[in-house]
């Protein structure tokens, strides 16, 4: 049974950003889900976490774990019917925890594969690289400390932490066909500062048969830190096509579990 919420501290979130062909990125979306984008351009890029304290809501501190983890990522909207919406479809999530991959998807919310991780982090320079056990996922990342925003896609740290703030739900495959776990981040505070990437190689965005030349643009990148935060489950997402579809196949009943 999946954990309703759980809490952590967020001790180093480097989201490094890229601006990207909006018909490009419509490709690679699932239904509902479609790019949202900003001054033309779709928005992708991985979410490298270091989570500490992770446990339960309700668990004492003393009884979390740690965790590297990647996530790629993109800003997409869909409609349900509350109208338009706006969050993150997750296709991929890594962590360097064995515990969080076998757990992810059983006790906490979202399917993680598991990767080795390799960081060096100073406060100021940081290094992160990994490597999955399937060998789908490899990444490397160097940044360092800013003092503006680079790239086309945000002109301030202030408009860049609005557009991620202003979209908290991330939705990622669930076990069900054509189904989707939704886990919203719940945080008081969301504290960011710039980054500049010094080097990013990423075996999804560079490849050039998913992104062809020209398309696909490392663009900028936002660090926090020390943020104590709540991710609570949203419970599963369905397209409209695939519920209408098991309406009729039903009877008109309600949809069985995706799990």
């Amino acid at each position: 049974m999946l954990a309703s919420q759980v809490d952590c501290t967020i001790a180093r979130r480097l989201l490094v950003n890229y601006r990207v062909d909006p018909e490009v990125v419509a490709a690679q979306l699932p239904e509902p889900f479609r790019p949202q984008t900003v001054s033309g351009w779709a928005v992708g890029g991985v979410c490298f976490i270091a989570l500490r304290h992770l446990r339960p809501a309700g668990l004492p501190v003393g009884l979390g774990f740690s965790s590297e983890n990647a996530a790629h990522r993109f800003a997409v909207e869909w409609d349900d019917d509350d109208g338009r919406q706006a969050g993150v479809y997750v296709p991929r999530r890594d962590s360097g925890s064995r515990l969080v991959s076998w757990s992810g998807g059983r006790v906490f919310p979202g399917r993680h594969g598991f990767a080795r991780f390799d960081v060096k982090d100073t406060g100021t320079d940081l290094r992160i690289q990994a490597a999955s056990r399937d060998g789908s996922v490899r990444l490397l990342v160097t940044a360092r400390a800013a003092k503006a925003m680079t790239g086309e896609l945000f002109s301030s740290v202030d408009e860049a932490t609005r557009f991620f703030r202003t979209a908290p739900l991330g939705y990622s495959p669930a076990q069900g066909p054509g189904c989707f776990d939704g886990i919203r981040l719940l945080s008081e505070r969301w504290d960011a500062e710039p980054a500049s990437i010094t080097e990013m190689r990423s075996s999804l965005f560079d490849d050039q048969t998913v992104f062809p030349p020209g398309t696909c643009t490392l663009d900028s990148a936002l660090i926090m830190r020390d943020l104590s935060v709540r991710w609570a489950y949203q419970g599963h997402l369905r397209p409209r096509s695939l519920i209408g579809a098991a309406r009729m196949h039903h009877g008109g009943g309600r949809l069985p579990p995706g799990r």
